[in-house]
């Protein structure tokens, strides 16, 4: 198990590797000790993308970069200073984990981990080799941690505190076989975008970048925008232009294509840029390639309605409309101390 700071090292050096592989990736000079591991890292993106194709190198190596970013001392000692970390007994923490993105779990794993407990993962079956990857290195980097991050592709059981994240559906079946145990579950939420008509190209831009990052099938991509009424998407067709790409990639054309259809045969009015559609609809999930969205006639009345319906969106991207929005284009790059759903997943650790 070893000690707090042994524990926040390991995941120090997890963010120094990273960062260094980012460099590798561009061609950077890079230490010579990482070459074998940063080639093993190489093969482990070449066979996810293989298994999963909605895992591109592209996505992967942001993912990487992200958490590069974040894993720092400095930035770990800052997040952590909001807590009283104690020497308790391990529990044993069951963290069910989504496969929609890379490394959707990570966060899980690494409250669990430096608040002193063992993380008995159960993956998805998305995601296979990414994170056993990643739970090698930390071993390596710290031998203590060996036996607290253990992966379980059978039946759970023996767990003393569940993390579960799923959709709508299974959430309830977390809720009938973990609900006697301590949990946290999480359900189906997306993120949303309110626009006054007043934004500049390049945050209509920035916005493509929440709303088309891995392909839209993050609960922080942007599914749906709030605009005035009467608002003119000309600008707004134009800003995302860069990002037709993605008809390029087979599963998102396939996806784009069927969703189409669809529309058409239900004689569903929408716009559509051959890419990408954008369909009048109250609800927050919209199909992948597209967007739903939501005429408003006062920016009050709005923001009742989001803070009535909050327990379904996961983040608001804006530009002074709300305290607590998001600025265009860093949905998919959250800090350390952002939780999904907004739950303290440290904290919960600490009382339970």
């Amino acid at each position: 198990m070893g000690t707090p700071e042994q524990r926040i090292q390991a995941f120090v050096k997890l963010g120094e590797f990273l960062r260094a592989y980012d460099g590798y990736k561009l061609g950077k000079p890079s230490p010579p000790h990482w070459q074998k591991s940063f080639s093993e890292l190489d093969a482990v993106v070449t066979i996810s993308g293989h298994k999963n194709g909605w895992f591109t190198e592209e996505n992967l190596l942001f993912a990487f970069s992200a958490w590069g970013k974040v894993l720092t001392l400095q930035g770990i000692k800052d997040w952590l200073s909001a807590y009283t970390l104690t020497e308790n007994a391990a529990k044993q923490v069951a963290i069910i984990m989504a496969g929609n993105i890379p490394l959707v779990g990570f966060h899980d794993l690494l409250a669990v981990v430096l608040t002193g407990n063992t993380a008995v993962i159960k993956p998805s079956s998305n995601e296979t080799d990414i994170l056993p990857f990643f739970i090698a290195l930390l071993e390596l980097f710290e031998p203590t941690l060996k036996g607290t991050m253990m992966i379980n592709k059978g039946t759970l059981s023996g767990f003393d505190i569940v993390i579960a994240t799923g959709s709508n559906n299974t959430s309830r079946y977390f809720e009938y076989y973990f609900g006697h145990k301590p949990n946290i579950i999480r359900k189906n939420r997306n993120s949303v975008a309110v626009l006054t008509g007043s934004e500049s190209k390049d945050q209509l831009t920035a916005l493509g970048e929440d709303i088309f990052r891995y392909f839209g099938l993050g609960c922080r991509s942007v599914s749906k925008l709030f605009v005035p009424k009467g608002y003119n998407f000309e600008l707004f067709f134009e800003a995302i232009e860069p990002y037709s790409f993605l008809k390029e990639h087979h599963k998102y054309h396939n996806n784009y294509d069927y969703n189409k259809a669809v529309y058409l045969m239900s004689e569903f009015p929408f716009l559509d840029n051959g890419f990408f559609m954008l369909k009048e609809d109250d609800h927050y999930a919209s199909p992948i390639g597209s967007v739903f969205y939501e005429q408003y006639s006062s920016l009050n009345s709005l923001l009742e309605k989001l803070e009535q319906e909050r327990d379904q969106i996961q983040c608001i991207v804006s530009q002074g409309v709300l305290q607590s929005e998001i600025p265009f284009g860093l949905t998919q790059t959250p800090a350390i101390t952002d939780y999904a759903d907004n739950v303290d997943t440290v904290e919960f650790l600490l009382k339970t």
